[in-house]
């Protein structure tokens, strides 16, 4: 039997970085995989949200990857960065967070991350460990090392400047904060989306500026929200989160342009190439049906985070209960618990947040009562015995007395 051959160090380094759309630069990766020792691999994320979401899982996973190459990887929570706040993509200031709001949404991330990481063979950091310790001399020391031009070089302040819209100073210390992130644990590549490529690569001047070899810097595409039009973010209510259940998995899936199936199959299913490629090819040919090909990214999808049997189970309750419109025969219970107006059972399902956004939902037609639509924000409840409190297409409730 004849041993297969092992890979070169430039076929390690082509094979890391499949899919992504920057590498700086694939002769410095091989290089560095010449040298025989582990590489030190980071991605950092900033806990602006609770929620993790499929955007994230696209770095995520060329993140495991370096781990199955056998390289030390580190993921970075920025809990100390958080509080500047990130200007990528930004046309406005972003809102400060409190440490409460911080701490409260980085409390599960390494949980969620770990749908996708092997968490075993992953080192977590924070950026609280050093950033926290810097002395004013400390930051005017790394703020000199870059000039006003190399920041309005950056598309996002370029257009911000130019239309008059405010820049605060505290932005320009982000990526400066970032980069020393990279000189703190002085890392060989840093992995982020393509709309971080500007705080990566300000980080290879800050490394040799402190003796260290300059990071190779990766970014994977972008995934577009279930809208179609912008990233996908948690603050524009059009991402599909690592932890949602099941059916909501599915049912949002299923809402995605058909234009981005491909992109979904690719990114947020993994489909290999040869099959995305046949897909592309049957949805432009006419040979693909767009809606049963949806349903396949999204059992894929479901099943990647909770299992074969979860995601035959999503795609049969969203063909009962969306495409032929029938009322679950299983669904959870809730009391009436002597609750006499609608936006509060709306609230104790946990169909919403507040009362305020229950009533919303009513005045939206979301809300139906036996299948019979519900529009006055005020409505009492009035059914006698047990009764189906839908939200949506795919929340369900019975209520019982």
């Amino acid at each position: 039997m004849t041993a297969t051959p092992a890979r070169s160090a430039r076929e390690r380094a082509e094979f890391l970085t499949d899919g992504c759309d920057h590498v700086e630069s694939l002769r410095e990766l091989a290089e560095r995989l010449e040298r025989g020792r582990p590489l030190r691999v980071y991605l950092g994320l900033d806990p602006t949200s609770p929620d993790l979401h499929l955007g994230h899982a696209v770095v995520l996973r060329l993140l495991q990857r370096f781990v199955d190459d056998g390289h030390n990887v580190i993921l970075l929570i920025g809990d100390f960065t958080a509080r500047i706040g990130d200007p990528s993509g930004r046309n406005a200031l972003r809102p400060a967070l409190s440490d409460e709001q911080i701490g409260a949404n980085m409390k599960t991330y390494a949980a969620q991350a770990g749908k996708v990481l092997d968490m075993s063979r992953v080192t977590l950091r924070y950026n609280s460990e050093w950033l926290s310790k810097l002395t004013f001399t400390d930051i005017y020391k790394l703020l000199s090392q870059t000039t006003v031009a190399q920041m309005l070089e950056r598309n996002d302040f370029k257009q911000r400047y130019e239309s008059g819209t405010p820049i605060a100073l505290h932005e320009f210390v982000y990526p400066v904060a970032v980069a020393y992130d990279s000189v703190a644990m002085n890392v060989d590549v840093e992995l982020g989306g393509s709309d971080q490529l500007f705080n990566l690569l300000i980080s290879r001047p800050y490394q040799i500026h402190a003796g260290q070899d300059p990071e190779i810097c990766i970014t994977v595409p972008l995934l577009e929200g279930i809208d179609g039009e912008k990233k996908m973010s948690k603050s524009l209510g059009n991402h599909i989160g690592l932890t949602d259940p099941p059916n909501d998995m599915f049912g949002k899936t299923m809402r995605i342009p058909d234009a981005l199936l491909p992109r979904y199959a690719r990114l947020a299913a993994w489909w290999p190439s040869d099959q995305v490629q046949a897909l592309e090819r049957g949805l432009r040919d006419g040979s693909a049906s767009p809606m049963d090909e949806k349903k396949r990214i999204a059992e894929d999808l479901v099943a990647l985070y909770h299992g074969g049997d979860a995601a035959r189970a999503a795609r049969d309750f969203f063909e009962r209960t969306i495409q032929r419109g029938e009322i679950p025969a299983e669904m959870p219970e809730l009391s009436l618990d002597g609750r006499t107006k609608l936006a509060d059972l709306i609230v104790a399902a946990g169909f919403a947040e507040s009362k305020r956004a229950a009533t919303r939902l009513i005045g939206e037609g979301a809300v139906r009562v036996d299948g019979t639509v519900v529009s006055d924000p005020n409505a009492r409840w009035t059914a006698e015995g047990p009764a189906v409190l839908q939200v949506g297409s795919r929340k369900f409730v019975r209520i019982t007395q």
